[in-house]
């Protein structure tokens, strides 16, 4: 039983101790704003950047609530105070911005944070696209909005006019991969032959990282039973569609502060205004959200606000100085509940 627990202990160490080296590795590439933003400080209005504290976990205990309030209806979950609702969220939120691993990072330390409460991994998989496709298409529909009050006050300039069909493209691309999704998960048949082509690619890529060793990195029943849970919640959902309005409207309210950490450094640096310019760049910059490192998601924002006529100093200051104090945030607030899930003490 020493050796067991000596096993863990060391993967959880090597696990902390290359956290930490991921994290400082972030901070490094972004000292330069982190220099620029400090410099720009005394251009704000410190008073209102401060409304960023209880806005942000605000934020976080809405994202978990996408999770949970689905998981409570659905009888999968029973026990679970709000405090911890905030407590897992925070820890997602610091794999996902403070750790340069994309979406994937986050799905696998949820399903490992949801484990203890009888979530599987493919109800976990299944949940973390259900959020991912619900603020996508609040984004969406956030971003049409805006397009519309820009329209209407003439705001866009000529040249800019290609981003519109752009948004649109790209957001309905978005739709179709969800829907494909939803199509090979609705049907046992279509989800048991992907799982079939899974599992072959797993072991054609275990030959070559393995140089023929092993045949196989994960057993064809691992990856059938991971897929066919996802198969079962996507069942589940459809046919208790009561199960998804709580998710929805927190999902709704989650869109709207990500949208809210960008506005209130607008206004702390006097540019109200920028509202609508920062929605159509959520909704372009959400399409990559999960799925790639943490800045190139600023930077499409940075972009898409200056083709549509922001000046590029306000762009670029708003976007570089809402990711430094965010992910400053973010390390501050999440670093110290992660190392406790890690290491097991969550009590």
């Amino acid at each position: 039983m020493a050796k067991k627990n000596h096993k863990w202990f060391s993967f959880r160490t090597v696990l902390i101790v290359l956290t930490i080296v991921l994290v400082s590795y972030v901070v490094y590439q972004n000292w330069s704003d982190i220099l620029e933003t400090f410099n720009h400080l005394h251009e704000t209005n410190i008073f209102i950047l401060l409304f960023l504290i209880p806005e942000q976990l605000f934020m976080y205990f809405a994202c978990g609530q996408i999770f949970f309030s689905y998981l409570k209806s659905s009888h999968h979950v029973k026990n679970i105070s709000d405090k911890e609702v905030l407590r897992i969220s925070t820890e997602l939120n610091f794999v996902n911005h403070a750790i340069p691993a994309g979406g994937i990072g986050g799905l696998a330390f949820l399903s490992y944070r949801l484990s203890p409460y009888g979530v599987s991994a493919g109800q976990t998989s299944f949940l973390y696209v259900f959020r991912y496709a619900v603020t996508t298409v609040i984004n969406y529909i956030q971003a049409l909005i805006a397009v519309f009050v820009l329209l209407a006050l003439k705001l866009i300039p000529g040249e800019a006019m290609w981003i519109i069909p752009v948004a649109l493209i790209m957001n309905f691309g978005v739709f179709i991969v969800l829907s494909l999704v939803v199509f090979i998960a609705s049907s046992k048949k279509r989800i048991s032959f992907f799982s079939e082509i899974v599992s072959r690619v797993t072991k054609f890529i275990a030959k070559i990282i393995t140089f023929g060793r092993k045949r196989q990195l994960i057993s064809p029943e691992k990856i059938s039973s991971y897929f066919l849970d996802i198969h079962e919640s996507v069942k589940i959902a459809k046919k208790s569609k009561k199960f998804l309005k709580k998710p929805i409207i927190w999902g709704i309210l989650y869109s709207f502060l990500e949208i809210a950490t960008y506005w209130i450094v607008a206004i702390s640096l006097g540019r109200p205004e920028l509202l609508p310019f920062i929605m159509i760049g959520e909704a372009i910059g959400s399409v990559f959200d999960g799925i790639v490192p943490y800045g190139l998601y600023e930077l499409g924002m940075a972009g898409v606000m200056i083709a549509l006529g922001v000046d590029f100093p306000t762009a670029t200051i708003v976007t570089v100085m809402t990711r430094v104090i965010t992910l400053v945030f973010t390390i501050v607030s999440g670093s110290v509940p992660y190392y406790k899930a890690i290491k097991g003490k969550n009590d």
